[in-house]
């Protein structure tokens, strides 16, 4: 069976110049599809679940990164088909080239230089002929993904203390030793304390380089909650785990990526 990709660009020309390029330097290869940003590349994934991924780092929606961890988060492990082989493609930047270098992770620079991108189908040729198991292989995707997101590069800044939230028409100033978690929504952020919900204009990037990261943990792209306020950790019948914190009812869903941080279940 020929091997299939998905090319998820933002701009149209390069896409096509490196689907060009790939007809080249693998005429095997048959790309099942091309989508312009990080939403469209993860449901276009798990409905055709080709063999490779060519991931732009920069898209709407989604970047790259985020395209991929949602996509590992979702994948149908279950099934027994593995996780597509990842190549992120980039304008050149030094600090994402050490990144992907430091975690193995295959990359092309953008303009695709026709030598390096046939060094890059080599190996993907090489991990075909000698697939890895599903399970591990998307657990070793997963790590390389945490590590990936975890040395994003962010402005130093002093830890908060106090946060300026929406509460209607009001500003109020929240202790963030009274957050229990925070929850990312459409363009704003959620701010959860015992018995208040208030709204944050700071996006959760910008947000986590400001919050201890022993205190606080991500459990998912868009929530990070307070470690102390966790109450239990329950395991459905799919292996997804849930969260139940001590003084709010709802359950917070926690993703494949961040399952790690519960090693006991």
């Amino acid at each position: 069976m020929a091997p299939t990709a998905l090319i998820a660009e933002d701009e149209p020309l390069l896409a096509q110049a490196l689907q060009a390029a790939l007809a080249q330097a693998w005429p095997e290869l048959q790309i099942v599809a091309s989508v312009g940003d990080g939403v469209s590349a993860v449901a276009q994934a798990l409905r055709l679940q080709p063999d490779v991924l060519f991931f732009d780092i920069r898209m709407p929606g989604l970047d790259g990164l985020e395209a991929a961890a949602e996509l590992a988060d979702a994948w149908p492990s279950a099934a027994g088909r593995p996780f597509p082989a990842l190549v992120f493609v980039t304008a050149y930047d030094s600090y994402a080239v050490q990144a992907f270098e430091a975690q193995a992770v295959d990359y092309l620079l953008k303009p695709v230089q026709a030598a390096r991108l046939q060094k890059t189908v080599s190996k993907l040729q090489l991990a075909q002929a000698v697939p890895a198991q599903a399970a591990t292989h998307l657990e070793a995707t997963l790590a390389q993904l945490r590590s990936l997101l975890a040395t994003t590069p962010a402005q130093a800044s002093a830890p908060l203390k106090l946060l300026q939230a929406s509460l209607g028409n009001s500003i109020r100033m929240v202790p963030l030793a009274e957050v229990l978690y925070f929850e990312a929504a459409d363009k704003y952020l959620r701010v959860l304390t015992a018995s208040h919900e208030y709204v944050l204009r700071t996006p959760l990037k910008e947000l986590l380089p400001q919050l201890d990261a022993q205190s606080f943990w991500q459990i998912h792209r868009g929530t990070v909650v307070r470690a102390e306020a966790i109450d239990s950790v329950l395991r459905d019948e799919a292996g997804r785990l849930q969260l139940s914190l001590r003084a709010r009812p709802e359950k917070l869903a926690v993703s494949r990526l961040y399952a790690h941080l519960f090693k006991a279940m």
